[in-house]
Order: structure tokens, then C-alpha cells, then sequence
């Protein structure tokens, strides 16, 4: 008997375990916690379900171990510890964790599309001042300034979105799943949502204990050159490549006068303009700012879909802010930059891999850090 060529093995294999029948084929996808607890009792109790070879055992359990291997190296990370990342870190401890997060953002967007571009900034703010632990969220005290009520941050919005998701899976999986895993699933959420790349991240984040507003001096300022952008993103491991596709996430949402006026008026000492600016360009940015600092500007003309369009408006010199610009003035980034424009598949791809790589930064785990039950308060 060939096993490998066997029904009970290409086509399905069906066991009814507590009244409930679950087929598992090896060609299609997993994604709940009982799919991955069957398929382990599946793989124990294959014998009896299966015929066996007479004559050769030990190539049956080789096949069986080989069969456990696979699904394990297919992806199927189980995270059998308390710490550590995992894509499917909360298989067994909280399976509707992904799927309430992406609901709930979901439910957010369709309601008000503009929040999909405030999810993601709010994730890019967590993860540049302290690392992505959702310090972003904790609440000012009599004591303490926090993160959240730095200038740089009065704008954040979406907050709800996240106490939202939190409180769900409270009642689900009370103290299990971490605020800034939340902030990081409601993000690729988001891009999804507007029409970007879908990506997957590890999951396992704790949260901080810390928030203070003397470390947003950390985040990028919307006045910074090329160079300057180059060195900050490169002091968190970002080439600029991946500094290029990660700004490109400003092909959703606005950006506030008081971000931008410094570029229409006593610019520098040679220039009362910035002469990077597409001269009709300029009449729009002045005619926005004519409503106050508090007047919005979008960044391309796709405001809430996620496209590569803001690359195509800083070829026109279009761009909102001077650190969007510049990007396009560099020699450095400006190939980055008409590479995006050319190739939206080439953007999403890059964007993805960055935004992957930038859910890492100085994740806490372990005892570094909890589970809040209140994302803005600590435990």
C-alpha cells in the first residue's frame, strides 16, 4: 500500500471528535484553534482510522512524523512558550483574538473611512518612542505626562477602535491578549481595509509600564531632510529604502497647516518660499492654511485609499510635507521614490516587508512587560 498516494491522506480525513466531524485536507488552509487541536489528535489516532501496512511499520511512523513536521514548518508556529513571537501565537490561548481585532477595525472603517489612515499612524507613534507596547495608548496621570499628550500626538485619533477590540476580547479571554498587539493587528487591518497589501505579523507583544512625553522628541519631525530622515530611520535598523516605502504610508489621510505653514512663508534665509513647491501647488497649500493651523490637506487626491498616488504627486512636487519632498529632491531616494510611482506592486511589496520589520522594534516580552486590562492605564 503506496501511503503517500492514499485517500485517507490526499483526499480528506474525517474523525468525529466530541460529536463534531472536521475534515482535514492537505490542500487547504487552517485557521482555528480546532482545526490545529484535530489535526494533532488526527496525526495520534491515524492508525486506527487508517489502514496500516502489514509488513513495514516504521515507515508508517515515519510518515507520521514526517506529516506533524510539515504542518509545523508550513507555518503552523504553535508557541508552546510564554514568551517569544509567533504568527499564530494565540492559536490556543484566545483563537478569535485576529479575527475580533480585524471585525472591529473593520467596523470602524465602514463607518469612517478617514480612521484607517489614523490606525496606522497610531502604530508607526507606538513604535518610534518606545517600541511597539502600546505605550502610545496609556492615559496622563497627576504624576505623569504621557506619550499620547506630546504635540506630536494631539492629532492621533482612533483610540476607541483599539478600547473597542480590547474590551471584546476581555470578556473572550480576560488578561491574554496584549494593547499593542492590538495596535499592530488593527494597522495591517487598516491598510487592507483602504486597499493595500495584506500582511501577516507575529504576535506575542507585551505591554510597556512606561510613558513619557519627553520621548516623542524620537519621532520623525515633518521639517527634516533626506540625510536627516536617512539617519533617524537607520538608528532603528531601516535602510532607506525601506525609510522611502514606510513614508509612503501618507497615501492616506491629511496633514494639519501647522505641519506645512513653515514652507509658504521667511522659509530660510534665501527663500520666503519653499522652492520645492509646484507653484500651484503652492495656491492650494495657501488657501489651506487661510482656515487656521488646524486645516487639513490631504496627501494625494486618493485620501483614503491605499495606493501609490503620493508617490506620483512628489514627481509634481506636490508633496504636503517638506520631509515628503524632500524624498523626491534627494539623489539618494528620488530613484526609491520613481520607482514607487512607476510600480504600485514593487511599493506594496516594500511597504509590507517594512511594516513587518517595523512591528518588531523593541518588542517587550515576558516579564518586560503585561497584559493591561485597560489599554490606557497600567496594571
Amino acid at each position: 500500500m503506496n501511503l503517500f498516494s492514499s485517500k485517507c491522506i490526499y483526499k480528506y480525513i474525517s474523525f468525529c471528535i466530541s460529536d463534531k466531524s472536521v475534515n482535514v485536507s492537505t490542500h487547504s488552509s487552517l485557521n482555528t484553534f480546532s482545526d490545529l487541536h484535530h489535526i494533532y489528535l488526527a496525526l495520534i489516532m491515524l492508525k486506527s482510522f487508517c489502514p496500516k501496512p502489514r509488513h513495514n511499520m516504521a515507515t508508517w511512523n515515519l510518515f507520521l512524523v514526517i506529516m506533524l513536521m510539515d504542518i509545523m514548518v508550513s507555518g503552523w508556529r504553535f508557541g508552546f512558550g510564554a514568551d517569544g513571537l509567533s504568527m499564530q501565537y494565540y492559536s490556543f490561548s484566545c483563537p478569535p483574538a485576529e479575527g475580533i481585532v480585524r471585525d472591529t477595525v473593520n467596523k470602524a472603517l465602514r463607518s469612517d473611512p478617514t480612521l484607517a489612515a489614523a490606525l496606522i499612524r497610531m502604530h508607526f507613534h507606538d513604535c518610534f518612542i518606545q517600541g511597539c507596547d502600546a505605550s502610545i495608548l496609556i492615559d496622563s496621570t497627576k504624576d505623569n505626562v504621557a506619550e499620547k499628550d506630546s504635540p506630536a500626538n494631539l492629532s492621533l485619533r482612533g483610540y476607541e477602535v483599539i478600547d473597542d477590540a480590547k474590551e471584546q476580547l476581555e470578556q473572550l479571554c480576560p488578561g491574554v491578549v496584549s494593547c499593542a498587539d492590538i495596535v499592530a493587528m488593527a494597522s495591517t487591518a487598516a491598510v487592507f481595509f483602504a486597499g493595500g497589501p495584506y500582511y501577516d505579523i507575529p504576535k506575542g507583544r507585551k505591554d510597556g509600564r512606561i510613558s513619557k512625553i519627553m520621548d516623542t522628541i524620537n519621532l520623525p519631525a515633518p521639517s527634516l531632510n533626506s540625510s536627516e530622515l536617512i539617519k533617524m530611520f537607520g538608528q532603528h535598523g531601516f535602510t532607506a529604502q525601506e525609510m522611502v516605502a514606510l513614508s509612503g504610508a501618507h497615501t492616506l489621510g491629511v496633514a494639519r497647516c501647522s505641519s506645512f505653514k513653515q514652507r509658504l512663508s521667511n522659509f530660510d534665509s534665501t527663500h520666503d518660499v519653499d522652492p520645492t513647491i509646484d507653484a500651484q501647488f503652492l495656491k492650494t497649500l495657501s488657501k489651506t492654511c487661510s482656515g487656521g493651523d488646524n486645516a487639513e490637506q490631504n496627501f494625494d487626491s486618493t485620501r483614503n485609499t491605499f495606493d501609490n498616488d503620493y508617490f506620483n504627486q512628489l514627481q509634481l512636487k506636490s508633496g504636503v510635507l517638506f520631509s515628503d519632498q524632500t524624498l523626491f529632491m534627494s539623489p539618494k531616494t528620488k530613484p526609491i521614490v520613481n520607482g514607487y510611482a512607476l510600480n504600485q506592486a514593487m511599493f506594496f511589496m516594500d511597504f509590507q516587508q517594512a511594516m513587518l520589520k517595523m512591528s518588531l522594534l523593541d518588542v517587550k516580552e515576558g516579564s518586560k512587560g503585561e497584559v493591561r486590562a485597560n489599554c490606557r492605564k497600567i496594571n
